[in-house]
């Protein structure tokens, strides 16, 4: 056995002899929730970045914008077609006038004073007007779909936060030509703080002691002394085999994110709460 697996091996026995000693208390990680790394899901020249690192965002804040003066041309040109009323208004006048104009030529013809082909003709030419109105009607209800279809295309060029949360770094600047795939590098990277997520590692012996909901008191590094209460978000349900232990994730509110992510803290569980373990 290597001199590493030794030493980790001895560390676990060391944390399960500290909790079974304490009874309820525990070493345990705050960490984000989650950290993304935001990148553009068009290809394109960066324009803006309006965020610099530590600064808070809330969900939905544009964080940086693509060149996009191509896109919003379009976009405004859709959004006009989708709102012009001239076609529509020219039909419905064609279709008032084609009306009279086959009402008197029907009359006529009822009293002998009109060939039956110039009453036609009238009919026709209304019937023609009422499909100009209708070829109006579904050009606005397409020009109202390319707007939107405009629209979304243009979204893509503003990169927003997913959440409320911190910048992390800016990893691109104005200039730079950005394109999405794996393997290229992102705008923003954006850390979520509220709620703070809590890992704590416990020894099998603990098992089925603690239960989903319950509130554990956390002491974190920092801020010193400070004491705060967290839920058990969830409990693993499977324990490592070659550590003997099995992971308690809590759950731990940050408003003011006044609890900074990525120190260690002491979590103090009560004491056992039955065998069963929550659900």
């Amino acid at each position: 056995m290597s001199a590493a697996a030794g030493g980790g091996r001895v560390a676990i026995q060391v944390l399960c002899l500290i909790f079974s000693i304490s009874s309820n208390a525990a070493d345990c990680l705050i960490e984000p929730p989650q950290i993304v790394d935001l990148a553009s899901p068009v290809t394109g020249m960066l324009d803006k970045v309006l965020v610099k690192r530590a600064d808070r965002v809330s969900k939905g804040q544009v964080l940086a914008t693509l060149e996009s003066r191509a896109e919003q041309a379009a976009s405004e040109l859709a959004r006009f077609k989708s709102v012009q009323v001239g076609p529509s208004q020219m039909a419905e006048s064609k279709i008032e006038f084609a009306k009279r104009k086959f009402t008197r030529r029907q009359a006529m013809s009822n009293e002998k004073l009109m060939a039956a082909q110039d009453r036609d003709d009238a009919e026709a030419e209304l019937r023609l007007a009422e499909s100009e109105l209708q070829v109006a009607s579904e050009n606005r209800q397409i020009a109202k779909l390319e707007h939107q279809q405009q629209s979304s295309l243009l979204n893509l060029r503003t990169i927003r936060s997913p959440f409320e949360g911190v910048v992390v770094d800016v990893l691109s600047f104005p200039g730079e030509v950005v394109e999405p795939g794996s393997n290229k590098k992102s705008v923003v990277k954006v850390a979520q703080l509220d709620p703070l997520k809590i890992q704590v590692v416990l020894p099998k012996d603990a098992f089925g002691t603690v239960l989903s909901g319950t509130s554990v008191e956390v002491l974190p590094e920092i801020p010193a002394k400070a004491r705060y209460t967290a839920k058990v978000k969830s409990v693993d349900r499977l324990i490592d085999a070659a550590s003997g232990t099995f992971v308690v994730l809590l759950e731990l509110p940050n408003p003011k994110l006044e609890i900074p992510a990525g120190v260690k803290c002491k979590a103090n569980f009560p004491k056992a709460q039955g065998g069963a373990l929550g659900k």
